[in-house]
């Protein structure tokens, strides 16, 4: 052993039971590479997991990569932890883990707690540090409120590389520090509540997305350091924006210097292929019923919320870990001991990982991309649900964009899929998303969804716009949406903004905008979003004029808003009934002439004592075609 790593060790007796238990949730304070002084000399600790392992060194530039003269020591007490001081080292040096395998495989790995690797497509990892003083204490102590399930929640989902590029290098990633210039006044102009980053964690093949990682504790090189990152959070932050991460223990993938068979074993990832490989994504699945991978992954989480000051993580693929057979035909999986197809160590997982979360940072969100009628998904761990804060309402997002597709002749034929959402709308808290994975891989941009020539384009986008803004749930837009971008979403290049200089798009752009700004000053439409007293179908019937009139409660009747949307590119003068006598103002008009609209107007209307759908009141109002309307009584 060599002479040149000393025994030193940051793990008392306690941490390795709370590991070996999967109990210890910040083991980003442990494992990995720590520089600190020990025995009067600055060096940097290692430690790392590796319990089938014959032996472990460093190697980096500092000793030539030579794999004998760096020998991590192995603990006494059985845990699979290696560790070792290596005095004269600092931040920035570069380093991997030498592994002889059980087996006598030789393995050079990444370490998994790295908080810095190499740019891609080197592999790396970087000694580096957390180190940030915060200037976002005003927004830490306040963000329960802005957080919280009764508050207006209107999620901008952005993937960091491809939102805007350096006009006169477009091959350029902007920085994290060069991003925050351009995204926080522009977040801030468009009234979004928070921003939700596509993977930021640090990931080998760009084209993923960020979805196939490999250094889930060490931000993407590709843009800057941990500390640019913490800065954009921050100006994010001092804005009352709020942040959400996408976070993916559902998989990893093969790469030779990742966690695939980090010690020559089947370490992370479940070793029967019929639960530890993903078919879909070629990509290795974790084993949730390992203590030490929970610790690690729940850890994970931990870190993001703690050191990042992450207001909240949006889960994905949660029915691939939910459930046995997915993606997989008969024969391809194995039941669980009780012959079903549940994921028994995943759910477990999952309200492990949603106590914690919520026991440790009570005022943020945890959100799951879930697309199954898996019961309880938001439903308290104590009442036997998973515990999520949030579910995405992907049943809505498809009925809702097939609907939309339809030629407005065709939409009475289709009614059923706007009025569907509202009978399982309230089991769950659902967010409506819009999100990336609907404007790739041919299923076109949001605006060439839309059927008609380009002005009914754009009038069926605001209208299914206005629709979503003001229907139950919080709202996610994935970017470009926003101006109506016209080409699919390309990972490898920006946003057309060049577009918003045209009026079509430049009106699109005003009217989220203004759906943002209704969004967040109407409490009707955010205070009871996921209660069915918060919403009445007024006229759910109408298919013959494709018209939909729903109403929006919050605490106080004064401020209840009424929705009509009319799907048809027809001018109609409409009668509807009105919960309450009085004059009743519209607030919005999605066919306003600032929004490319054709310019209808609606005043003030007085309503009528005419009985219309079993209530006493009613109005007549001129409805824009294909377009809506909110009122409001005053």
């Amino acid at each position: 052993m060599s002479e040149t790593v000393g025994v030193y060790s940051l793990f008392t007796e306690f941490d390795i039971s709370l590991f070996r238990s999967g109990k210890h949730f910040k083991l980003y304070e442990k494992l990995g590479s720590h520089c600190l002084t020990h025995e009067g000399e600055r060096g940097v600790y290692f430690a790392v997991w590796a319990p089938n392992a014959q032996a472990v060194s460093v190697i980096g530039n500092f000793n030539g990569w030579n794999s004998t003269s760096h020998h991590l020591h192995v603990r006494w007490d059985s845990s699979g932890i290696w560790e070792g001081f290596i005095p004269g080292l600092e931040s920035g040096e570069v380093y991997k883990y030498h592994i002889l395998s059980n087996t006598g495989e030789i393995l050079q790995k990444a370490d998994p707690f790295a908080l810095c690797n190499e740019t891609p497509p080197r592999t790396a990892s970087v000694v580096a540090n957390t180190w940030y003083e915060w200037d976002d204490t005003s927004w830490m102590q306040n963000r329960k409120a802005t957080n919280a399930l009764d508050r207006p929640f209107s999620v901008y989902e952005m993937h960091i590389g491809s939102w805007a590029r350096d006009a006169e290098e477009p091959d350029r990633f902007l920085s994290y520090r060069e991003i925050a210039d351009r995204l926080v006044p522009y977040i801030k102009e468009m009234g979004f509540t928070h921003v939700e980053f596509m993977p930021v964690m640090e990931h080998p093949y760009y084209p993923s997305w960020g979805y196939q990682i490999t250094g889930y504790f060490a931000a993407s090189s590709r843009y800057g350091s941990a500390q640019d990152l913490m800065f954009l959070i921050e100006q994010l932050h001092q804005n009352d924006i709020g942040v959400i991460l996408d976070w993916v223990p559902s998989h990893f993938p093969g790469d030779a210097h990742g966690l695939y068979r980090f010690d020559g074993s089947h370490l992370f990832e479940h070793e029967d292929p019929r639960k530890g490989y993903h078919p879909d994504w070629k990509s290795y699945i974790f084993n949730y019923g390992r203590n030490e991978v929970r610790s690690f992954l729940i850890s994970n989480a931990f870190f993001w919320l703690e050191r990042y000051h992450i207001d909240g993580l949006r889960v994905d693929a949660v029915a691939s870990m939910l459930y046995l057979d997915y993606s997989r035909e008969e024969g391809q999986w194995e039941p669980n001991i009780y012959g079903g197809r549940e994921n028994l160590e995943a759910v477990h997982f999952f309200r492990e990982f949603n106590e914690a979360v919520y026991s440790h940072f009570p005022d943020v969100q945890t959100i799951a991309e879930e697309s199954t009628s898996w019961p309880g998904v938001t439903t308290p761990t104590f009442s036997n649900g998973l515990g999520f804060g949030m579910k995405w309402m992907m049943g809505w997002m498809h009925d809702t964009l097939n609907y939309f597709k339809e030629d407005p002749i065709n939409r009475k034929y289709h009614h059923q899929h706007m009025t569907f959402a509202t009978v399982y709308g309230f089991h769950e808290n659902f967010m409506l998303p819009l999100s990336h994975d609907e404007v790739v891989y041919g299923k076109q941009s949001m605006i060439y969804k839309m059927p008609g020539d380009e002005w009914q384009k754009f009038a069926n986008l605001r209208a299914l716009y206005l629709y979503m803004y003001t229907f139950i749930g919080t709202k996610l837009l994935f970017m470009g949406g926003e101006f109506a971008q016209t080409a699919e979403w390309n990972v490898n290049q920006s946003l057309d903004w060049h577009l918003t200089q045209y009026a079509p798009h430049s009106g699109m752009q005003k009217f989220v905008k203004a759906l943002n700004a209704l969004y967040r000053s109407e409490p009707a439409l955010y205070e009871k979003g996921f209660s069915n007293e918060g919403f009445q179908w007024i006229e759910l019937g109408d298919q013959e004029n494709s018209i939909f009139v729903y109403l929006r409660r919050g605490h106080d009747e004064e401020n209840d808003v009424l929705v009509v949307v009319n799907l048809t590119p027809v001018l109609r003068e409409y009668r509807m009934a009105v919960p309450s006598p009085g004059t009743w103002q519209v607030i919005l008009n999605s066919d306003d002439l600032k929004f490319y609209g054709s310019g209808s107007q609606q005043g003030n209307v007085e309503s009528d004592a005419i009985s219309w759908m079993n209530f006493d009141n009613s109005i007549q109002v001129n409805l824009p075609p294909l377009g809506g309307l909110v009122l409001k009584r005053v």
